[in-house]
């Protein structure tokens, strides 16, 4: 058996990376592509290898003879790389095709070892490989019967996406039997050539084959094996968060993505705080169902948002604000306000880190629940000269809750000090306290020191609207806010959610008391876990800690490694305690999660 690499590509969408080298001497975590392709294809004890060149070719060949490779390398040159397709690159080597079993590779691919052995070991002689599609994914789609025969290969540009469901993609690493590429794969090759030219791709050749009718080629389906195409920078930087073999950088790489997860399928985020349960399928069609109405026209401005928010939530419109999600509300706020200011500690950093520490005034309980109530907040923030308090209610990451009345008490205190109070309830919906929300006219009116944040993102289910609202009937606050940020800071999607959510309250409630409930089963299953403490939570998190000898850290390194899980570790938060806070999913999730954690702490 012998490998065949097509290497001639310019790569022009890595720009810099690729002015000066070809796109397979780019490098992920140190090593280039091809110097790690060509060493996982030398296990392999192959006769030899035919590279196909093209692009900085000579730079190229002089590049792979330093890299010790001891199986025999053939190099043949496309001369008109920028002319043609992989159709032409492939073409060149059609005698060497007809010689040899071949794996068949493109060069700008990154993959796991296990993937090739696989290949090689499986004894059908001519296969795909194609792994489930996922909406990230580029390029010739498959679909499949139960035998793993290839019913059709579908371009990019042909996929339906109301069947996503049923595409696997090609993973662009093939292997043809000798007689497969003599008989059928090098003739039809010729003809497509032939009669269609040269700016074409090699699958097209294989899409026809497969028209015939004829079981000439199957799919190999993986199964959790990681690979990933590099076109350009943003693949190249989840790339090296996937194959880093440094456990601590490949944490830190993740995480400082901050979201966008949905470009690692297979992880699980327990992480980012949102509503596993909402919104409903009716509503997210009829958001599709207008689609392309919402894409290609301007949103409303200011105004217009602030008054959809203010229907929705009962208020005046002159006593909200819609942000592009909370947290450009919080920065607009924290910068508005002047002295000293009072905090919970721990709790969602994004309100103190806006604040400077010198201002700045931390109560923190001293219970293992960092738990507190509301006459411990009174009776500490009295013996000091705050001039606003910020609470978040449930609290983040502690998930400690102060029922209505108890909040109210605390307003009435505010008041009384002349005390501007803050109150972020972007978890309350979700404790068991039900018309817990502060956002309504006759609470603002009466309370003006009050200053309300939601984050809808959270309580919805919707992070990707970026959507939160701000309330208070210091007018004067809103008209400053509203006149910082921009006219259109919210976009179209977000604008029409807020315009159809309350024909989904229902939804919302039945959405509510599955969350609850779900949260209610999932601390019971994890107290029921040798090594872990639940602190009680009323938020759709739970903080929990672990027993001395468990390093939360090391928990989470395994977690995301070895099962695809991200937690949140708050070792920062506490002082160095151990302590995590685990998001609350839905069942199937959760398990997931439960199973891990039993597996790597009952038996320690």
């Amino acid at each position: 058996m012998q490998a065949i690499i097509l290497a001639a590509g310019m790569g022009k969408r890595l720009k810099d990376l690729t002015k000066d080298n070809t796109k397979c001497m780019v490098k992920v975590n140190g090593v280039s592509l091809i110097d790690r392709m060509l060493h996982q294809i030398e296990e392999l004890s192959l006769s030899r290898i035919v590279i196909v060149t093209g692009y900085k070719g000579s730079e190229l060949t002089d590049y792979i003879k330093t890299l010790g490779i001891k199986t025999p390398i053939v190099y043949i040159d496309n001369p008109i790389y920028d002319k043609t397709n992989n159709i032409y690159s492939l073409s060149l080597a059609e005698c060497e095709l007809t010689e040899d079993d071949t794996l068949l590779f493109e060069s700008d691919l990154i993959f796991d070892s296990s993937i090739i052995n696989e290949l090689v070991n499986d004894p059908r002689d001519t296969l795909a490989l194609v792994d489930k599609y996922e909406s990230w994914m580029d390029g010739t789609c498959v679909t499949l019967d139960e035998d793993d025969s290839i019913m059709s290969f579908v371009p990019g540009s042909k996929l339906n996406h109301d069947n996503d469901d049923i595409y696997y993609k090609t993973v662009n690493i093939y292997k043809f039997s000798k007689e497969f590429s003599s008989k059928y794969y090098v003739p039809f090759l010729k003809a497509y050539r032939s009669a269609l030219g040269e700016n074409e791709y090699y699958e097209q050749v294989l899409r026809v084959i497969t028209d015939l009718g004829r079981e000439f080629i199957k799919a190999k389906r993986l199964n959790g094996q990681k690979w990933y195409e590099i076109d350009d920078v943003q693949d190249l930087d989840i790339a090296e968060s996937i194959f880093t073999p440094d456990t601590d950088e490949k944490v830190k790489l993740i995480q400082s993505r901050y979201g966008g997860y949905w470009r690692y399928p297979k992880l699980l985020d327990f992480c980012y705080l949102v509503n596993p349960y909402y919104p409903p399928k009716r509503m997210l069609d009829e958001i599709k169902a207008s689609f392309d109405t919402l894409i290609t026209e301007y949103p409303s401005g200011m105004r217009v948002n602030s008054l959809l928010a203010a229907k929705n939530f009962g208020v005046k419109q002159e006593h909200i604000v819609v942000g592009n999600g909370a947290a450009e509300l919080i920065k607009g706020f924290m910068e508005r306000i002047s002295g000293v200011t009072g905090f919970i500690r721990p709790t969602f950093d994004e309100y103190p880190n806006r604040y400077a520490k010198e201002d700045s005034v931390y109560f923190i309980s001293d219970n293992p629940d960092f738990s507190y109530t509301a006459d411990d907040v009174i009776n500490f923030f009295d013996k000091t000269d705050i001039e606003t308090l910020v609470i978040v209610n449930p609290d983040n990451p502690t998930g400690n809750y102060l029922p209505k009345k108890d909040i109210l008490s605390l307003v009435e205190w505010a008041k009384e000090k002349g005390v501007k109070f803050l109150l972020d309830e972007s978890f309350a919906d979700f404790s068991d306290e039900e018309d817990n929300t502060f956002i309504k006219e006759e609470i603002l009116a009466k309370y003006p020191n009050l200053y309300v944040m939601k984050s809808i993102s959270k309580s919805y289910g919707v992070p990707g609207l970026r959507l939160g609202v701000f309330a208070t009937s210091d007018e004067g606050c809103i008209a400053g806010m509203k006149k910082e940020v921009a006219i259109w800071n919210i976009n179209s999607f977000a604008e029409f959610y807020m315009q159809i959510e309350e024909k989904y309250k229902k939804d919302y409630a039945l959405a509510l008391a599955k969350l609850r409930a779900e949260r209610a089963r999932f601390q019971t299953e994890l107290s029921r876990i040798n090594g872990i403490r639940v602190v009680p939570s009323q938020a759709n998190y739970v903080m929990v800690e672990l027993a001395d000898g468990i390093s939360p850290k090391e928990l989470l390194k395994t977690l995301l490694v070895k099962y695809e899980i991200l937690i949140k570790e708050l070792t920062t938060k506490t002082a160095g305690r151990n302590y995590l806070r685990l998001a609350v999913r839905n069942t199937e999730d959760n398990d997931a999660l439960l199973n891990a954690l039993r597996s790597e702490l009952e038996n320690r």
